[in-house]
């Protein structure tokens, strides 16, 4: 009893510790689960999913990937589909028609699998899966357009793969072509099933919740709930219509405008995150070493052959004539993982037909879990320098959205685009937005609390949020509002006006706002009154001869720290618990200069920004 615990337990930290390490060193999180899974199973037997979790084991792995899938149907807002909706259309069925008869002669002219086999593996191929993606999609960061049409792909083209070797598997152990009407109208059942009882899942949410009979503690685990039933009862009136079901489930909720499932969607986004970490680590450690040691040049021209050619195939045929430009085609044709649903639907089939005597269904695991592996070492290896190369990407935003476009503001936000810093500006006051686009800067008119303004916001090379408005609730409003875009660790807000100098005093709590910005006293109003008394803001490059401890004694305490760049393209945002100390090289951004007194100028090593 005591080693299940320990297993169970050890699962849950590697998964977790994993991927911490991987957001630690800015690489993909999927590759050090991989290792680790492929560490702890096949490498050193100390950990046995089979033997751990016996029969549970595909139907806990089935729940999982039900409710990964259901919050990724959270993320697809039907309105999305306005700007992508054709390349997402074709891509759900040219780029699966091609993909599936690419696939297939792949696996019959060089695995040498017979014709129902490879037509297998092709359906269980064709899908990449929210379980690679998201967390892939994560570290590259693409455009906006590529970067939907990838999650879209992704997240729908699991369950359109279940479905699929469905009816491929009805067929070959039902006997041969003569019984392909018969599957054909199984899979209509499917997605009838599927479509139904999602949308059918989601009424069964929204009901109580309008009418507010569902307690707020009550309402992540009432989700669950419903997803998890969706998903069961889906399968019952059709085998593997279920992913599809919550599927839909998702994006029914995610679409509609009667209630708000932003909480359950945070609530949904930690649960993937804890469940796609030691998911990934079971289905390496579940590898056979068979996979492993069997891997010839014909496994690994069709592994390329997928890669190299059936991808760019199905894209370019999915996207002909789109609104797409070639960089972003390329990049989606560049990002085809597989993963979960690949290695769950073939674990299943391959017993089925193994059970049913049909020859050669020992090699469907083999084959599935190296395309698996290879699929995520390469795209995860190379997916950030290919999109940097087509410049379709930030992996590492270093522009800053700033709410609040004040007199003050607009000089800081001048300074930093001088330094090379992607800045945009939002205000709901007009006659600031005016002021900072006949300054040369980027301003949005609107309010940055408005549903849509994450939608009409170009987001892009943006990585953090300062909410910089003279309204203490607004700013904290928009630091919550964007941290599920940005981060936690990324959204700041300046100190609030009942803050006294020592930082003490009541305060708005720290989880329902961003983090302090600059010092205890740093309210908009004191930075304001010091830019109208004199002060300004600087440029400051320190060197060997002019360090930090120089800058410190030329201004005192009058110089309020704001940013720190170690170089082009990086830069720090000094929160108010910072205690680092900049270095020879590091160029700083303040204000100097209290109560009136203009301070004095070094014209070798700083660069004054006079408030306009």
């Amino acid at each position: 009893m005591e080693h299940y615990v320990i297993q169970l337990a050890g699962l849950v930290a590697l998964g977790v510790g994993a991927t911490w390490l991987a957001w630690r060193v800015r690489v993909p999180s999927i590759l050090l689960l991989l290792m680790v899974g492929f560490l702890a199973g096949p490498v050193t037997g100390i950990l046995q999913p089979d033997t751990l979790l016996g029969d549970l084991l595909f139907p806990i792995v089935s729940l999982s990937v039900a409710v990964i899938l259901f919050e990724g149907g959270l993320s697809l807002d039907i309105d999305e589909l306005r700007d992508i909706g054709r390349v997402v259309r074709n891509l759900m069925t040219v780029g699966v028609l091609v993909t599936w008869g690419g696939t297939t002669a792949l696996a019959y002219l060089l695995l040498g699998f017979d014709l129902g086999l490879a037509t297998l593996l092709g359906a269980i191929l064709v899908v990449t899966g929210p379980t690679v993606i998201i967390p892939l999609l994560r570290h590259v960061r693409p455009s906006a357009r590529v970067g939907s049409a990838i999650r879209w792909e992704g997240i729908v083209n699991d369950p359109i793969g279940a479905i699929l070797a469905v009816l491929v598997f009805g067929v070959i152990t039902a006997g041969g072509g003569q019984h392909v009407t018969g599957a054909t109208i199984g899979v209509a059942k499917a997605i009838g099933a599927g479509v139904g009882t999602g949308l059918i899942g989601a009424g069964v949410l929204v009901f109580p919740l309008q009418r507010y009979w569902i307690p707020d503690f009550l309402q992540n685990p009432a989700a669950l709930a419903v997803a998890l039933a969706t998903f069961t009862v889906s399968n019952m009136l059709q085998t593997e219509s279920g992913l599809l079901a919550v599927t839909v489930m998702g994006s029914a909720l995610a679409s509609q405008k009667l209630v708000s499932v932003r909480h359950i969607v945070e609530f949904k986004e930690n649960l993937r995150v804890l469940l796609i970490s030691v998911l990934f680590i079971v289905l390496a450690a579940q590898v056979p070493m068979s996979a492993l040691s069997s891997t010839n040049w014909s496994s690994l021209a069709f592994l390329a052959g997928l890669i190299l050619l059936v991808r760019p195939l199905a894209v370019m045929a999915a996207t002909w004539r789109t609104e797409l430009v070639w960089q972003e085609r390329a990049l989606l044709g560049w990002m085809a993982p597989r993963g979960i649903v690949a290695a769950a639907v073939a674990s299943i089939f391959a017993l089925e037909l193994g059970r049913a005597g049909f020859p050669g269904a020992e090699r469907l695991i083999p084959a599935t879990f190296l395309v698996i592996v290879g699929t995520v070492i390469v795209y995860g290896l190379s997916a950030v320098p290919v999109a940097r190369k087509l410049g379709v990407a930030s992996p590492n935003p270093q522009g800053l959205l700033m709410v609040g476009a004040a007199e003050w503001v607009r000089s800081l936000a001048q300074l930093l685009t001088a330094q090379g810093f992607r800045v945009l500006l939002v205000d709901s006051n007009w006659a600031h937005v005016t002021a900072a686009r006949n300054a040369g800067l980027s301003a949005h008119y609107g309010n940055i609390l408005a549903a849509q303004a994450m939608d009409e916001l170009e987001l892009e090379g943006l990585g953090r949020l300062l909410a910089m408005t003279p309204n203490d609730e607004v700013n904290a409003l928009a630091t919550l509002h964007f941290a599920e875009v940005f981060g936690r660790s990324s959204v700041f807000q300046l100190i609030s006006r009942d803050r006294t100098a020592d930082g003490s005093g009541p305060t708005i709590p720290s989880h329902l706002r961003g983090r302090f910005l600059y010092a205890p006293d740093a309210t908009h109003q004191a930075i304001a009154a010091r830019v109208a008394a004199g002060a300004v803001f600087k440029r400051t490059t320190l060197s060997e001869e002019f360090g930090f401890d120089d800058f410190q004694s030329r201004h005192g305490n009058t110089a309020l720290l704001m940013f720190v760049s170690k170089g082009p393209g990086d830069l720090e945002v000094i929160a108010a618990e910072s205690t680092r100390s900049p270095k020879a090289g590091h160029t700083l951004i303040s204000l100097v200069g209290p109560d009136g007194q203009v301070p004095v100028s070094n014209p070798d090593s700083e660069e004054t920004s006079n408030a306009d």
